[in-house]
């Protein structure tokens, strides 16, 4: 009897699930141990399962100090986790069967279409290669302008280490640092040099490979396709006006950007707009912003990032679809129309079952973590949203919460980097086609 043969039936959604959850295993047995951390001693379960969980499903949450209490073993194996869990463990796997010349099977590339959220597996392996290469390109040289401008404040060996650290974090949109006692950026909240090298990787890990892919050829093919110019016109659209807002709301603010000058309020509200984007990293302290701010940051939290990309939340196209979904009603058109193109009716209800499920957890979460957590419900929902959106961005409650509070927000983030339609495909039952559709029926709606 093949020992393999349960594993080869799982379905690629379970697959998937399956091979996180092995790597957050694994990540926590190291985390735990003495060499990891400068106590010198074992560290809990049930923290080495949190920061494992939070490293791999890209978040940034935390209930130790990366910075100060991790040993540079530990933050090496973080910073492992987060290239794991950014990239995805396929893409890690293929790039290892592709240095050994070892062939793809169609059951792997299944998988990996599944992890990079692909229609179809034609190309797939093209695309890991590009994948890997943009990655690597991109982290290194911004790991270098980290490590340059660094230098100045730090030893170079230490600077260097910081670069190529705070690289692989950003890129990811992990939000993990060291700069010890959860400060993230805010020491450089005047540095456009942090700043922009910090949102130029964010915005890159965000928007997705197939994009980067399709603006890296767009000299040679002189167009851009529909995916690419809804991820890139929303993304281009929620920085802005997530910029004007925080920007209008926090102007007086005198514990964020009321005690900035011009400059510092407009890098302040830039990076604050651009962070919740999954990223995680601060410049402005998140539990000193206005309660209107906040709740904004919750939503775009909750959209996120872009398909395929290293970020979570229910994704910005399918946000699109549900704003183009609006916009027809509101006119009376049948056809949802962006960029000239008519959208299936397949995509819109998966983008209204991916946004419902996601409200639908998160609330359900908020509600449990309410019961168990001694806190405002804004901050628990704050904490939610973070998590289920792999944000990282926190009101301060993470190094407060229960055991409770601790194991539903790693089941959050785990869902988050899934996403709630993957999780629904691989835990409920097999899917089979129907034989026979019901008549029409009509109801009334609003």
């Amino acid at each position: 009897m093949n020992p393999n043969a349960g594993w080869l039936r799982l379905s690629p959604p379970r697959i998937f699930v399956a091979g996180f959850a092995v790597i957050i295993l694994i990540g926590s047995l190291l985390l735990m141990l003495p060499i990891s951390n400068t106590t010198g001693k074992p560290l809990a379960f049930i923290d080495a399962l949190f920061t494992a969980a939070s490293a791999t499903c890209v978040t940034g949450l935390v209930v130790k100090d990366t910075g100060t209490f991790f040993t540079t073993f530990g933050q090496v194996v973080i910073a492992a986790l987060i290239q794991v869990g950014g990239l995805g463990f396929m893409t890690m796997a293929t790039l290892i069967a592709l240095v050994f010349k070892r062939r793809i099977s169609l059951r792997e590339r299944l998988i990996l279409q599944e992890a990079m959220n692909q229609t179809s597996v034609e190309g797939i392996i093209g695309l890991i290669r590009k994948v890997l290469l943009y990655s690597l390109v991109i982290e290194g040289v911004c790991a270098t302008i980290f490590a340059v401008r660094w230098s100045f404040d730090m030893p170079v060996g230490r600077a260097i280490y910081f670069g190529i650290w705070h690289a692989i974090s950003m890129f990811n949109n992990a939000g993990f640092d060291l700069f010890g006692h959860f400060r993230s950026l805010t020491g450089y909240v005047y540095d456009p040099v942090v700043n922009f090298t910090a949102m130029f990787l964010i915005i890159s890990g965000g928007i997705g490979f197939v994009v980067m892919s399709d603006l890296a050829e767009y000299r040679k093919r002189q167009r851009l396709t529909l995916h690419t110019k809804v991820v890139l016109s929303m993304t281009a659209a929620l920085i802005v006006v997530g910029s004007l807002v925080i920007f209008v709301f926090e102007f007086t603010n005198p514990n964020t950007l009321g005690s900035l000058d011009w400059g510092g309020k407009l890098l302040g509200s830039l990076f604050q707009s651009v962070t919740p984007r999954t990223a995680g990293a601060n410049t402005l302290d998140i539990a000193s912003l206005r309660q209107a701010t906040q709740f904004f940051i919750i939503i775009l939290m909750f959209i996120g990032a872009s398909p395929g990309s290293t970020g979570g939340g229910i994704k910005t196209t399918t946000f699109a679809l549900l704003v183009g979904a609006v916009f027809s009603m509101l006119r009376g058109r049948e056809d949802i129309v962006l960029f000239k193109y008519r959208l299936a009716q397949a995509r819109i209800y998966k983008a209204l079952t991916i946004t419902l499920l996601g409200l639908l957890f998160v609330i359900g979460v908020t509600m449990i973590l309410s019961a168990t957590e001694d806190h405002h419900f804004l901050m628990i929902l704050f904490e939610t949203v973070s998590a289920f959106g792999t944000v990282g961005l926190s009101m301060g409650l993470t190094p407060d919460l229960t055991v409770v509070g601790k194991l539903v927000i790693t089941l959050t983030m785990f869902a988050g980097r899934l996403g709630p339609l993957t999780l629904a495909y691989a835990l409920g039952p097999k899917k089979g086609k129907e034989l026979y559709r019901h008549p029409e029926g009509k109801m009334i709606i609003g």
